[in-house]
């Protein structure tokens, strides 16, 4: 134990460890926690869809050591959608983030950012009861705070949050009754590999 707690002091602060450069392409795996904290009450009904655990894969791209483009993709997910917290039917949604993010240096391993961009969720596979239909796609703000700790010139873990802007206008009977808002929140872990 001893050892790997000096194994990891010695490689937060060894400053060669994972530095980027322009030009450099990073990927990363995460494993993401949605959880749709915002809810929309409809004359009393709580409407929202459920927490769950996705995949989540990202590319950055580094304009200088300092600022990188980042493209966050993930696979169709299915929703639950629910009206006072009980299943009332199903959604797939696809929601691909593109950020911009400064990316602080100077600390070793240790490489913090923040980010800021946009979403685009597209939904499909809308299950709903009769009546009730939704907007095929929402654009919104993200917002993101992570950070990556090197374990080498390529490899490094990585620990992101992003707050997501995602909203669909609710209509039942083909009319507009308001805005369901999920905003989720994303925590993932994963690992990043510098190409």
């Amino acid at each position: 134990m001893k050892k790997l707690c000096i194994a990891l002091a010695v490689a937060a602060v060894t400053p060669f460890a994972m530095a980027q450069s322009a030009g450099d392409l990073v990927a990363r795996f995460r494993v993401v926690n949605l959880d749709p904290v915002a809810k929309e009450t409809f004359g009393g009904n709580v409407v929202t869809i459920n927490s769950k655990v996705i995949p989540e894969v990202d590319f950055a791209y580094y304009v200088t050591p300092n600022i990188a483009a980042e493209l966050v993709l993930t696979v169709p997910q299915k929703q639950d959608v629910l009206l006072n917290d009980a299943k009332i039917g199903t959604l797939k949604h696809l929601p691909p983030t593109l950020t911009a993010q400064y990316h602080f240096t100077g600390m070793g391993a240790f490489k913090p950012y923040l980010g800021a961009g946009v979403n685009y969720t597209i939904f499909s596979s809308v299950d709903l009861p009769a009546g009730l239909s939704i907007e095929k796609s929402s654009l919104g703000f993200a917002y993101q705070l992570g950070a990556d700790f090197a374990l080498s010139k390529t490899w490094s873990i990585n620990v992101d949050y992003k707050k997501v802007q995602i909203r669909t206008d609710l209509s039942v009977g083909g009319a507009n009754v308001g805005t369901i808002k999920v905003d989720p929140s994303l925590f993932g872990v994963g690992v990043g590999y510098k190409f």
